[in-house]
Formats: C-alpha cells, sequence, structure tokens
C-alpha cells in the first residue's frame, strides 16, 4: 500500500529556502542531493518513504526559531521530527520542510526537587539511562526508542501509568516556539491554554524543544509479571485476566498480549515464535513482599508454559521489547478505547488474532484507571480518561509484498472490535495519514473544539496546520 501525506502540496521554492536557513542555522541543512538526505528523511517505521524538500537539523531552540521564521516566509509543508518513531510517520512530509531536532540530546536532572528537563530529540531509553541515577522516573513508553516528544504530546501510555499517570501527566512545563517564531513557556501559570492543548493534543501546536517532567521515586529495580499462556487456552485467560485487572490496585498496571513466544535464550527453543497469551504487570514501587502479593493474582491465571516473573532493573523493564520493533520494518497501528472486555469482545478478539498475517502482528490490551483516571476530564487535552482499556491491532511485517495483507487484516480486526468501543481512539495508535479525517473526532472527542480554538489563537495563519491534521 503506497504512503499517504495529507498536507496539501505547495509549490515551495528549494533553493531559495536552502539558501534562507544555511545563512540562519548552525545545524545542518539537508537537500535531497546531499549525501545524508536519504538518511535524514528515514523513520522508524519501513512503511513510510517520504521526500521532503528540505531537512532543517537543529542543533537547539535558536535554530528552532529561525527554521520557523524561514517556514513564515515561504510557506512549505511543516513537519517535526522528535524521536521519528511514531506509527504513522508525521515526523516527516512529501516536498516540505522538516524540522528535526533528533540531535537535540540534553537531559538534566534535579534530584532536590525531582525534575528533570529534556531537549525534544531524547528517546526514552536515553531520558531513563539519566534519571534512574537517582532512582527516579517519569512514566514513559514501552520501547525505550520512542522519542520523549511524539509520546507525551499524544498523551502517554506506559508500564507505570495506573500508578504515575500518563507521560504528559508528569509535565511541569515546555518551551515552545509559536508560529510567529516566539519562545514560550507554557506551564499551569503560564500560557495555559497552550500547556492544556500539549498534553493529549497530539501536534500542530508549534515546536516543542524541551519538556520539564516532575519525577517520581521508582528503581533502579521492580517487581513485575510476565507469564506465557497457551494460545489454546487464549479465551479463558483473557476472560480471568480481565476480572483481575477490574480489582487491581492502583500500584499495578496489568496488560495483555495476544502474541508469538520471543526467540529469547530464557525461553526454550521448541517456544520460539509460538503463539501464546501474553500477560504483564509492573508494580509502580519498591520490590518486596507487597509488590509481590499485589501483583499475585496476574500470576494466579492457570497453568503457563512458562513463567519469567520477577525483579528487573528499571532500564530493562522498559527496553525489553525494544529489540521485537527493530528499525526499518514496516508498522500499522490502530486502537479503540473500550470501558468493557465482555466474553464477545474476547472472542473476536481471540478469532482476529488466529488470522494474523505474520509472527510479528500482535493485539495488546492495556489497562487504564488508577492515575490516569484521576486526572479531571477537562484538565487536558487528552479525551479518555474514564476509559477502562485499550485495545491495540499491531500489525508487523517485513515484505512490502504483504503491504496491502498486512493492512487490511489489521483494519478489518479493528472493524470488528468496533461495536465493542467506546468510540475513543488513542492517537499514537491512530493509522497511517488516510485516517486522519475519519478518527479526529475518536480521537480528541469532546476538546476537539476547544483544541482548535488553542491551535488558531497560536498559529491564525495555520502554519502548523498540515502537522495538526496528521494523525
Amino acid at each position: 500500500m503506497p504512503d499517504t501525506e495529507t498536507a496539501t502540496p505547495r509549490t515551495v521554492p528549494e533553493q531559495a529556502l536552502a539558501q534562507e536557513l544555511r545563512s540562519s542555522l548552525h545545524g545542518e541543512v539537508i537537500d535531497r542531493g546531499h549525501p545524508g538526505y536519504d538518511e535524514a528523511r528515514t523513520v522508524w517505521n519501513g512503511l513510510i518513504d517520504r521526500h521532503p524538500a528540505l531537512v532543517a537539523r537543529c542543533s537547539g531552540t535558536a535554530d528552532v526559531v529561525e527554521a520557523v521564521r524561514a517556514a513564515r516566509k515561504f510557506r512549505p509543508v511543516v513537519s517535526v521530527r522528535g524521536g521519528g518513531h511514531q506509527v504513522a510517520g508525521s515526523a516527516v512530509c512529501d516536498d516540505g520542510l522538516v524540522i528535526d531536532l533528533s540531535h537535540m540530546k540534553g537531559v538534566h536532572v534535579d534530584p532536590a526537587t525531582r525534575t528533570a528537563r529534556a531537549q525534544a530529540g531524547v528517546t526514552w531509553g536515553e531520558f531513563d539511562r539519566e534519571t534512574q541515577l537517582h532512582r527516579l522516573a517519569a512514566p514513559g513508553g514501552e520501547i525505550s526508542a520512542t522519542g520523549i516528544a511524539g509520546l507525551t504530546l499524544g498523551g502517554g501510555f506506559g508500564f507505570v501509568m495506573r500508578t504515575f499517570g500518563l507521560s504528559c501527566d508528569s509535565l511541569r512545563s515546555l518551551t515552545v516556539v509559536t508560529a510567529d517564531g516566539t519562545v514560550r513557556t507554557a506551564s499551569r501559570e503560564e500560557e495555559p491554554e497552550l500547556f492544556w492543548a500539549a498534553r493529549g493534543g497530539g501536534r500542530g501546536i508549534g515546536v516543542v524543544t524541551s519538556f520539564e517532567f516532575d519525577l517520581h521515586p521508582l528503581g533502579p529495580e521492580v517487581a513485575a509479571v510476565l507469564v506465557l499462556h497457551p494460545y489454546e487456552r487464549a479465551e479463558e485467560v483473557l476472560r480471568a485476566w480481565r476480572d483481575a485487572a477490574a480489582v487491581a490496585p492502583d500500584t499495578v498496571t496489568p496488560e495483555l498480549l495476544l502474541w508469538s513466544v520471543p526467540a529469547d535464550p530464557a525461553v526454550p527453543a521448541e517456544l520460539h515464535r509460538a503463539s501464546c497469551v501474553m500477560v504483564g504487570a509492573v508494580h509502580g514501587g519498591p520490590p518486596g513482599d507487597g509488590a509481590a502479593a499485589a501483583l499475585a493474582p496476574q500470576r494466579e491465571l492457570g497453568p503457563p508454559l512458562l513463567d519469567l516473573s520477577g525483579t528487573v532493573p528499571y532500564v530493562a523493564l522498559q527496553g525489553a521489547n525494544t529489540w521485537r520493533f527493530p528499525d526499518g520494518e514496516r508498522y500499522f497501528m490502530k486502537s479503540h478505547f473500550m470501558d468493557d472486555l465482555g466474553d464477545e469482545a474476547i472472542r473476536t478478539l481471540v478469532d482476529w488474532y488466529s488470522r494474523r498475517p505474520t509472527p510479528e502482528s500482535l493485539i495488546v490490551v492495556r489497562t487504564l484507571g488508577g492515575a490516569v483516571a484521576r486526572v479531571g476530564p477537562d484538565d487536558s487535552a487528552f479525551a479518555h480518561r474514564s476509559a477502562r482499556f485499550n485495545v491495540s491491532i499491531d500489525a508487523g511485517w517485513r515484505d512490502p509484498a504483504l503491504d496491502d495483507t498486512a493492512i487490511g487484516w489489521a483494519r478489518s480486526a479493528w472493524d470488528a472490535m468496533k461495536p465493542f468501543s467506546s468510540g475513543g481512539t488513542y492517537v499514537n495508535f491512530a493509522g497511517l495519514g488516510e485516517d486522519a479525517g475519519e478518527l479526529r473526532g475518536a480521537v480528541f472527542g469532546s476538546h476537539e473544539e476547544r483544541l482548535e480554538h488553542a491551535r488558531a489563537a497560536y498559529d491564525p495563519e495555520g502554519l502548523f496546520r498540515s502537522a495538526a491534521y496528521r494523525p
């Protein structure tokens, strides 16, 4: 299936824009003839194959200001790249300007105030490495190669979200270059509407160059459950897991995956790549007897194939799945929020998983509630505080010849689950560019109009409008 870019094409005087950028940026400006062009336009998802006119690889906030000023003058389509790990590949656009923050890697941790400021090119693995020196953490993603920027701006699911909330819930402030080239600090006290929009509104509010997080005591080790069950018992395990998740304390974040047994040295070779049910859970506090007791219901769902539960370093937990989602392979993910996981929904999930096109494809059921639900429904742009579950249909494959098959499976499974949905979709798992129009109401819900007003207030000429409408 060809990659789809939703922005309206604009004719850009590429040489003049490049000259303007090269005269003002300290960082590198990469055009189509540059030897590093293909590397600069490549993102994590190998399905994305876009060709920007220019990539402005910024060295700091001052470079971002200059890039925004040049964009205002020449009016190209604009996209913003942080970690480049987002499924829809919104970091890169066709025939426009990519404002690339991926080399902005500074992280400063203040253990006395339990805060950290990180630039927008930082990944969660890099962030965790610094904060864990002080046994502190902000709730981050489940893949350590994910950038802090895109995940946080979209909300931010993670292994300890029921204990500490979404990634955006730990935001203290942001530095944002808005469409007029002004550097603004957004927080609850300064630019509060911009701060509201940045917490779950996705993209299109400007260029966020740094994030200040409140940190929470956690690590260096945490207690975690990882139990593999035979796929033949999938419906039974799912029902038991649903019931256990419903009464889990807020210190526990349960998760269930229908997937393949990993080809890991800790796993017997005869089980590698066989379908299974993975039950995972993390305790968001110190390991010990209390953690073991809180996690016990997640381990006691019937006779397992393998029980790999135990105490692990938090940084190892955060990176444990990264190798299963390597750069350059092809991915498509689409999700539903759900208020309940009834027996018919479970049967539908298991049925569609059995039709998956590749061993790399999976279905993930994440549990919300806890700290996620304690944030007021209108306190941030994230619109799905009351949902109990998120179900993500994740196709993964290598061969481009399987594009239509793999994406078709994920779309069909998503359609089959729609009757059980609460009507919401997570912006970070929202399909590709062609899904944008269909999903806007589902992503932002009752916050869509307020978000539009906030974007218009800071970007009245629509410089970032094309970015705002991407998944």
